[in-house]
């Protein structure tokens, strides 16, 4: 496997955003602008006004022409406010495929809704607003401004925000005092800003135009890795009445510290816990075990974000009391407990989710963290904390923070640290079938599966919820025409690798085809791979596979009597460097013996190789579908 530089996916022409006057007929919209497109951005203009270190003010204004109904996503104002963030003002219009003006926004429609979800206690909200306008096509314009009462949260500018969005004419200018340090790292931008100064005042000036829209590919890098994008950061910065700097990644620890610093101690009677707990325990790790699941069975997570609260952790004496918290008091709390057992554990920033998630840390300190986990360096290895799960077990980090770096907490400042990869040695889907095929094609089936690492994820989530929501997953799982779950069973080991085991007891009705005397039967029931993947070599970004797997399939099925083979798939061999596959068939008297394999390989590969992985998937498609005919005897 080769591991590349992200290749850029367009040439650039870098102009001034010019919008002034306003014209938006469609008809001006340049041919290349509209292949691909569901919208196009007519013009932005973004600028920061950075007044001190603790005040800032943005001035945002932007037109997108909306072509069809897929594009709608793009014509919805929202903007978020709460303790450090106030909305000024904002005016928004309405025009139509001449560019002329149909009305504009009244303030009684800019919608003040929560920006926070049924679980959570915060001060953000957010304005927004939908002119809900459906004759296509039609074009929308929005002017804001924004001021910021803390600088540890700049703005980027990233004009291509969505997929199937082209860019006429976009600009981004950010003015600050000249003896201040503001730094910038930008993205698929190939010159440095314009850069003026006047009257102790510095002003940076980026611009782009004619951005043609992206189709969104699998494996497809993140749309900031393959547009313009400039991430802005402070330096010198105040919250309230906190200051800090994150030039370096060792100073926004400090800051971080700083603000959680002495709200670790814990009511008495915890205290005397965790030693009836832990003090006849000789194993380090049994003690973080035993904390871990007390933290889990007397603590629910809630996420409060109230002003400073947002980044302070409320003490463990209140988490204690009350019994719940958000990522920061709950983790906070995980550092408490282990503390009082002798046991340092450390709150550690991450990004967490799907999205972005095997972004590195590198040069550029700045807040693109949204989670806290703790991470405990033991001698010989070192074990992490997900504290805002109720059901993982100790040491083990799912696919929401697996695999990514994030930044360790402690006295000394921020030190940036790795999260365990699952490779494919331990995401394992076994599955083991015992079935029985009558001559009408119904097939009866015994399931054993076992699932481990990344492969249980989802399982091991959906068995913590109510039963329909089970059966809905277990309807995504089972690709079967026409099937019934007779009975199913589940069990889960909480080791460092939790592993879920599976009994299903299936009927699948018509499962096997039957003409006159011969039986088509496909002897791979439940792992038939779908190669949705259809590129060439013309693809011009790389491939980014981010996990891996095996998934294995050992299958016994009972075949009527009377039925002999006459006609049995060969074995299939494929191996390359993204990943392995075999399979084989064997008829033997009064049966078929299956056997499948599959290894995922994970990793960044050559855009030409696209061509190659289609090919692969293919032939793992065709395999997995091929079938035994089975024909009666005279």
């Amino acid at each position: 496997m080769q591991k590349i530089a992200l290749p850029l996916l367009l040439i650039v022409f870098f102009v001034t955003a010019n919008a002034q006057d306003n014209n938006y007929s469609v008809a001006l919209i340049a041919p290349q602008l509209l292949k691909n497109a569901n919208a196009v951005k007519r013009m932005e203009e973004k600028k920061i006004v950075i007044s001190d270190i603790s005040k800032a003010t943005i001035y945002y204004k932007y037109a997108i022409t909306i072509l069809n109904e897929s594009g709608d996503e793009n014509a919805l104002y929202e903007d978020y406010y709460d303790h450090f963030r106030d909305i000024k003002h904002v005016e928004g219009k309405l025009f139509d495929k001449d560019g002329n003006k149909i009305r504009s926004m009244k303030k009684s429609e800019l919608q003040d809704v929560s920006a926070i979800g049924s679980d959570m206690m915060s001060d953000g909200r957010a304005e927004c607003h939908d002119f809900q306008y459906k004759q296509y096509p039609y074009t929308i314009e929005y002017e804001s401004e924004v001021e910021l009462k803390s600088i540890f949260n700049l703005p980027d500018w990233q004009p291509v925000k969505n997929k199937n969005l082209s860019v006429e004419a976009s600009s981004f200018k950010v003015q600050y005092p000249a003896n201040y340090h503001l730094r910038y790292k930008a993205l698929n931008y190939n010159k440095a800003p314009d850069s003026t100064q006047q009257d102790a005042t510095t002003t940076y000036n980026w611009s782009a135009a004619n951005i043609p829209a992206i189709v969104t590919k699998q494996y497809q890098p993140e749309l900031y890795q393959l547009t313009p994008t400039v991430f802005l950061a402070a330096s010198d910065f105040k919250m309230d009445n906190y200051t800090g700097n994150m030039d370096t990644w060792k100073g926004y620890g400090e800051f971080i510290y700083s603000l959680n610093q002495g709200r670790d101690e814990l009511p008495e009677n915890i205290k005397e816990t965790v030693h009836a707990l832990t003090d006849k325990l000789t194993d380090v790790h049994k003690k973080i075990k035993v904390l871990y699941e007390f933290l889990q069975k007397n603590t629910r997570y809630v996420s409060i974000q109230l002003g400073i609260g947002g980044w302070q952790t409320f003490d463990a004496k209140y988490v204690a009391t009350k019994g719940y918290g958000d990522c920061k008091a709950l983790s906070n709390y995980m550092h408490s407990l282990l503390k009082e057992a002798g046991i340092k554990g450390y709150c550690t920033c991450i990004k967490a989710g799907a999205s972005e998630a095997k972004k590195n840390l590198d040069d550029f300190p700045f807040n693109c963290f949204n989670h806290i986990i703790i991470c405990v360096p033991l001698k010989t290895d070192t074990v992490w904390l997900e504290c805002t799960n109720s059901y993982l077990p100790a040491g083990y980090l799912s696919a929401f923070t697996s695999n990514r770096d994030a930044l360790m907490i402690d006295e000394d400042g921020g030190k940036i640290v790795h999260t365990p990869f699952y490779n494919k040695e331990y995401n394992l889907q076994i599955r083991k079938i015992n079935a029985v095929l009558d001559s009408t094609g119904l097939l009866q089936l015994d399931v054993h599966g076992e699932y481990t690492g990344l492969k249980q994820d989802n399982l091991s989530g959906v068995l913590t919820l109510p039963n329909e929501k089970l059966k809905e997953y277990q309807k995504g799982e089972i690709n079967l025409p026409s099937y019934n779950i007779d009975t199913s069973d589940y069990s889960i080991i909480k080791n460092k690798f939790p592993i879920v085991n599976e009994h299903l007891k299936i009927t699948a009705n018509n499962y096997a085809a039957v003409s006159g005397r011969r039986i088509f039967i496909n002897p791979n029931i439940l792992t038939r791979y779908e190669n949705n993947f259809k590129e060439d070599s013309k693809r011009n970004c790389s491939i980014i596979i981010r996990s891996e797997y095996t998934d294995i399939d050992s299958i016994e099925i009972r075949i009527p009597d009377g039925y002999a083979a006459e006609s049995v798939p060969t074995p299939v061999s494929i191996e390359s460097k993204f990943g392995k596959y075999e399979c084989s068939v064997k008829v033997l008297p009064g049966k078929i013996i299956y056997y499948r394999l599959h290894e995922s390989n994970s990793g960044v590969f050559w855009a030409f190789e696209a061509k190659a992985l289609t090919d692969f998937f293919d032939q793992i498609s065709k395999a997995d579908r091929a079938k035994v005919v089975l024909v009666k005897n005279n």
